[in-house]
């Protein structure tokens, strides 16, 4: 990546190159973080908030069959384990 220039405005405002805003896929009202360093500043893209809590996400991931007891759920797995149908074939 090539460096690029932007100037401070008198109103202490900066232009981002539209080439990285582009790139980074910074839109217009994107919350951004400016760190102070020994040599200028470290910008980058604030952290997202989630939009959603846990309880929003119940029933997102549909499974079609039997219900499972919370036993069976989480029992661990055995990864060397074969189903004994696959053996059969």
């Amino acid at each position: 990546m090539t460096a690029l220039i932007a100037k401070l405005s008198s109103k202490g405002q900066l232009l981002i190159p539209k080439e990285l805003r582009e790139q980074l896929h910074w839109e217009a009202g994107i919350e951004l973080t400016l760190v102070p360093t020994g040599h200028g500043i470290f910008l980058q893209s604030s952290v997202k908030k989630a939009k959603h809590n846990l309880a929003d996400l119940r029933g997102m991931l549909k499974y079609e069959g039997p219900p499972i007891s919370l036993e069976e759920l989480c029992k661990p797995i055995d990864l060397g384990e074969t189903n004994s149908d696959e053996d059969n074939s």
